[in-house]
């Protein structure tokens, strides 16, 4: 059985496209060059359009939300 589905693959296949062609950016708007930042970008929106993607390791999760709340109090 597939790890990752169909829409999952394109969507990072678009991800990498967009950081060769140097259009890529991260949620601070910065632009991506790290490969594996790419992927983890094209992952996320695969989520978000409800793909069949494994679900985020716990400790990514854990540090993502600590992110946000830090910027929501200094904003």
């Amino acid at each position: 059985m597939a790890k990752y589905g169909e829409a999952a693959q394109k969507s990072v296949a678009s991800a990498m496209r967009k950081r060769k062609k140097g259009t890529l950016r991260s949620s601070s708007g910065q632009k991506v060059t790290s490969r594996k930042q790419a992927i983890a970008i094209g992952l996320s929106e695969a989520r978000e359009k409800g793909a069949k993607v494994p679900a985020q390791k716990k400790k990514a999760v854990k540090k993502a939300a600590r992110k946000t709340t830090t910027k929501k109090k200094t904003t």
